[in-house]
């Protein structure tokens, strides 16, 4: 059984939690997120905590516990917070700009390349290098920010390319000359 899922999930003022059948659906500030879940999964609402629990004969499944508790926390996260993520550009003649729902990078390559925005991400950009991927969904926002990062990866050895801004990259020494 798992630690985190023997805990209620606490809900923000303002977020509104609703089980139908399967469906377990959170509405706050920012937005609305809904999630289904297993049959052999118990969901439950009681004065603003979110409880998980495994349906009666359903023993050997407690394996999924954590992973609800964790998708239905980080759903109420989202929808009074919100999530971000910030990337950074680093090479010389590298830029991005928002233009509706693309995001224009200019990474070192022959052609512009032109990532589509996903519905419910707010993409902008500071001083055409820093990115910043903005969003109620944690899973929608890092895997967006992975798709960009992964467009022009750091390289070791100059650094260049895009990384998170907290990302440290290890560097590398250059070949060494004759002697």
């Amino acid at each position: 059984m798992s630690r985190k899922a023997k805990l209620p999930i606490e809900c923000q003022k303002g977020v509104e939690a609703e089980v139908k059948g399967q469906i377990v659906t959170l509405k706050g500030p920012k937005g609305s997120l809904s999630q289904e879940v297993k049959p052999f999964i118990n969901v439950s609402v009681d004065k603003g905590n979110i409880t998980v629990g495994l349906a009666p004969g359903h023993e050997s499944a407690k394996n999924f516990l954590g992973l609800y508790w964790s998708l239905l926390n980080n759903m109420a996260k989202g929808v009074s917070e919100g999530y971000s993520k910030k990337l950074e550009m680093i090479g010389v003649g590298y830029r991005a700009a928002v233009q509706g729902d693309l995001l224009d990078l200019q990474i070192g390559i022959s052609h512009p390349l032109k990532l589509k925005i996903p519905n419910g991400l707010q993409v902008s950009i500071e001083k055409n290098t820093l990115i910043t991927v903005t969003g109620i969904d944690k899973q929608l926002v890092g895997q967006f920010s992975a798709t960009i990062r992964a467009t022009r990866p750091p390289e070791p050895y100059k650094g260049k390319g895009i990384r998170y801004s907290d990302e440290y990259v290890r560097r590398k020494a250059g070949k060494a000359g004759k002697k």
